[in-house]
């Protein structure tokens, strides 16, 4: 997938300035580029850095990367990771040169990301009613013809609004019908019924063009394997169904797509059953939360927990936070808080404690609660912990975790930080 102009857009995050709006960086860095910073090699632990200070293990990142790169070519997947996990176009990048067939994303703001570094292949797994938004999608249309951009559609008043908004663009909208995953699910329309109402008045337009079909399993109400598979047998058979009843005529293919990070063996299994159609079938699988993992909720769904043999993801985050409070035997403080962690779908895990250059693991030491700017640290009698000593936090939630942080050191295991990551949320 070429970048294009892309790649002179994120070579010039390296030329960004050091200051104070990037928080954790050193001090003394302050007026230097990215690249600047970077070409020192500093180190995480005595190299100037400020607590709290968040991290991504290089090692773990790139292992990552490879994992799903191998997952998705095993299994004749046409992979777009969710971009709205990172919004990290130099993780993009490496996701491109990793296999990746495309990026997807959420809203309108991440589309444009993504597009001003380069990136010209997007899935939007969303639905696009912005009249606004469709004017901008509707300018690159007509101005870009290597811009690709599939977008979710799951009612009859949407397709009129994105109809009325795209009025005269030079070649349509792609879109693909969401097929809800059950009744008080999420998005998409609810029946098979309801799916084909949509594409009819997908039909009626000259503005959009009926591309496939769509849904997000993670959405089935009470999940396990055999309702999830249930669930994406419908969404296959309705790809069916729509081809049987000739609504891809003039097509080149066929595109089926689903997948988070909770369930994509099923995706992989049921779509390797796609019976043969008119056209050949772009299988899209948009999981994200691999590019990180974690330590907490993705680490206990991942699937490759229910295949180990396919490979394991590890995670890649740590939080680096410091001791600035010991008022009792049973409790200390740090100052990281919840500007810093995330915590909507699990507490941070104290990993490690750090003393005087020596790592050791954090015995008898956890993290009771958040507030704004401190953790909150409860701790056994057997708990070395001192005023002063920096802990490592394994964190939970990838997309609550990218978000509160701007620029991200990348650093290899002595921690030697070796890149930063630019964030755009």
């Amino acid at each position: 997938m070429a970048l294009g102009t892309g790649s002179e857009a994120l070579a010039r995050l390296g030329g960004e300035r050091v200051d104070h709006r990037f928080k954790g960086l050193p001090p003394d860095a302050e007026g230097l580029t990215v690249q600047e910073l970077a070409a020192q090699r500093r180190n995480l632990f005595t190299g100037g850095f400020t607590t709290p200070v968040l991290a991504l293990s290089a090692e773990r990142l790139e292992h990552n990367l490879k994992v799903m790169e191998t997952y998705a070519a095993r299994h004749g997947l046409a992979f777009a990771p969710h971009g709205k996990t990172s919004m990290a176009p130099q993780l993009f990048r490496r996701q491109i040169e990793h296999g990746a067939w495309g990026i997807t994303l959420a809203v309108p703001h991440q589309v444009r990301v993504a597009y001003a570094y380069g990136f010209r292949r997007l899935f939007l797994a969303n639905e696009l009613v912005d009249a606004a938004a469709l004017r901008w999608v509707a300018a690159r249309l007509d101005a870009d013809p290597d811009f690709r951009l599939i977008c979710y559609v799951d009612s009859v008043r949407a397709v009129r609004l994105m109809d009325a908004a795209l009025t005269g663009v030079s070649r349509p909208l792609e879109v693909v019908v969401e097929l809800a995953a059950g009744e008080g699910a999420r998005t998409g329309a609810r029946t098979e019924a309801a799916c084909a109402e949509v594409a009819d008045a997908v039909a009626a337009t000259g503005t959009l063009r009926l591309a496939g079909v769509a849904g997000y399993e993670g959405e089935v109400p009470r999940a396990d394997p055999e309702r999830v598979r249930a669930w994406l047998r419908r969404l296959v058979a309705l790809a069916a169904g729509f081809d049987a009843d000739g609504r891809f005529a003039g097509r080149e293919e066929i595109v089926v797509s689903a997948g988070g990070s909770a369930w994509f063996d099923a995706v992989a299994d049921v779509f390797a059953g796609i019976p043969e159609l008119s056209r050949p079938v772009l299988k899209v699988l948009r999981s994200g939360a691999y590019v990180s993992h974690d330590d907490g909720h993705y680490r206990e769904v991942t699937p490759f927990n229910r295949i180990p043999g396919e490979g394991a993801l590890q995670p890649a985050f740590r939080l680096w936070t410091q001791v600035v409070s010991r008022p009792s035997a049973e409790q200390a403080f740090a100052n990281a808080g919840k500007r810093d962690a995330a915590y909507d779908l699990h507490l941070p895990a104290v990993q490690v404690v750090r003393r005087d250059g020596v790592e050791r693991p954090a015995d008898g030491i956890e993290v009771g609660a958040l507030s704004d700017q401190h953790t909150w640290l409860r701790t056994a009698p057997e708990a070395d912990l001192e005023v002063g000593d920096w802990i490592g936090l394994g964190l939970s939630h990838p997309c609550t975790s990218f978000d509160k942080w701007q620029l991200i050191p990348v650093a290899e295991a002595d921690g030697t930080v070796v890149d930063y990551i630019r964030t755009f949320f």
